[in-house]
């Protein structure tokens, strides 16, 4: 419910914003609104606005919406509104119009990283944990412990500040300086990411590269059974610790969990702690498929407490001003990593397996609204940002498309045919519905290999 729910309020929030955008600059260039409509169909909703008499109409569909304007092209115009219709203003008022509904979806991402980064994001100190050999980072001499504190000369805050500024070199597929600290002695490491693969960026690049953030130790202590897991099923309970397995000792969580993984049906003795007294126990992972292999599932979950967490972690809050400077800079950084890998899906050096659909945007928005609120303000100033870009694509059919057109009326001194605007309608809608379709596929794919 709290997904389906996040999921409708994420929808809800971007279609309203993007087309609020196309029609409040409709007004202020003097068009008539006849309807802003949220979501296809049949209307399940309608309110007239009587000083303009615009129709505000909610749908049966909420996947998307529109703003249908006065147009001589789509019926006739009384003599006392032609003024008003959208055909007969001028190029630079269309284009105005066009652009109002991405901008728009850009503005709200400004304004949502705003808030958060006033209000303070807990996020990963920028150290690096454990460094896998041969990594592109090992390579590059990379230690577990180093702070990273500058990447191209720009200064690191957090680990997120790592991924993003990481993942934008490693799309250029370039040498990038890494300025860290440990103690009292500075670091300067080339890491040189210009062997990556189309294949590294289908998971986590930066693990892949070996860019890992140093995590708390957890001990192999059980913080949560859930219920009708193996777990449960086999007597083990909250707060044991697990000593070992098949005789051999538990490390940590992370290895218990490795072991778990690799033993799907098999049965495992345990040794555990419970109550200062030492047990044995016999325990059977049940199978879970998870990316199409086979792992082992109990159903049992570490707790980390607040107090384990805190050393790793940080508060990066900015005052008002330097807030909203720092807001402009996220989003157009967003922005043109956005463009950037779609750019590189084109090209074939990025997969098209990281393209989204709705079952996949339906889970993070429930993911991140059970994180709590800056969580999802987080996630919907992404996704408002990815909206926003994919609109301004020179696609017909999409508000770039229409921008396309008006840009070609600029130099021409004309506008489109309707001829030609109707061949890239059609080019539009199959090139919408080719990705529509790889979007679906994605989605249904990774349900499919999560059951």
């Amino acid at each position: 419910m709290l997904t389906l729910l996040a999921f409708l309020l994420t929808l809800a929030v971007l279609i309203v914003v993007h087309e609020y955008g196309h029609y409040i600059v409709a007004r202020w260039c003097g068009v008539k609104v006849l309807r802003f409509s949220v979501g296809f169909g049949r209307a399940l909703y309608t309110r007239i606005i009587k000083h303009d008499g615009t129709e505000l109409v909610l749908a049966a569909f909420p996947f998307g919406g529109y703003v249908k304007m006065l147009d001589e092209r789509e019926a006739p115009v009384a003599e006392a509104d032609l003024s008003r219709a959208y055909n007969r203003q001028n190029v630079w008022k269309r284009s105005a119009i066009v652009v109002a509904g991405p901008l728009a979806n850009l503005l709200l991402a400004v304004a949502l990283y705003w808030v958060l980064f006033i209000s303070g994001v807990a996020e990963l100190k920028p150290v690096v944990g454990e460094v896998p050999p041969n990594s592109v980072a090992a390579q590059a001499s990379i230690k577990a412990g180093e702070l990273i504190t500058k990447i191209d000369g720009k200064k690191i805050n957090s680990w997120e500040d790592v991924r993003w500024s990481l993942l934008q070199h490693a799309l250029k597929g370039k040498q990038v300086e890494v300025e860290a600290v440990i103690g009292n002695e500075t670091f300067l490491h080339r890491v040189d990411m210009s062997h990556l693969q189309s294949a590294d960026f289908d998971t986590d690049v930066l693990e892949k590269m070996g860019f890992i953030p140093a995590r708390p130790f957890m001990a192999a202590r059980v913080g949560e059974v859930l219920p009708d897991g193996a777990a449960q099923r086999d007597g083990l309970m909250k707060n044991d610790l697990i000593r070992s397995v098949n005789g051999v000792p538990v490390p940590g969580w992370e290895a218990f969990v490795q072991r778990v993984r690799e033993s799907a049906n098999k049965i495992l003795y345990l040794e555990i702690e419970r109550a200062g007294k030492v047990e044995k126990l016999e325990l059977t992972p049940s199978t879970e498929l998870q990316n199409g292999v086979k792992v082992g599932h109990i159903g049992a979950a570490y707790r980390m407490q607040e107090s384990e967490l805190k050393q790793y972690l940080t508060e990066v809050r900015y005052p008002p001003l330097s807030a909203l400077s720092h807001a402009v800079i996220k989003t157009w950084d967003t922005s043109v990593l956005s463009l950037k890998m779609l750019g590189n899906m084109l090209l074939g050096t990025v997969s098209w397996k990281g393209v989204s659909g709705p079952i996949t945007i339906a889970n993070l928005a429930g993911q991140t609204a059970q994180l709590g609120w800056k969580s999802f303000m987080a996630f919907l100033a992404l996704v408002s940002v990815s909206l926003g870009v994919l609109n301004l694509l020179p696609v017909p059919v999409l508000d770039g498309g229409h921008l396309m057109y008006h840009t070609v009326e600029i130099i021409r001194g004309a506008p489109v045919s309707d001829a030609a605007m109707e061949i890239g309608q059609r080019v539009g809608l199959a090139l919408l519905g080719l990705l529509i379709t790889v979007a679906l596929y994605n989605d249904l794919s990774h349900l499919i290999h999560s059951l």
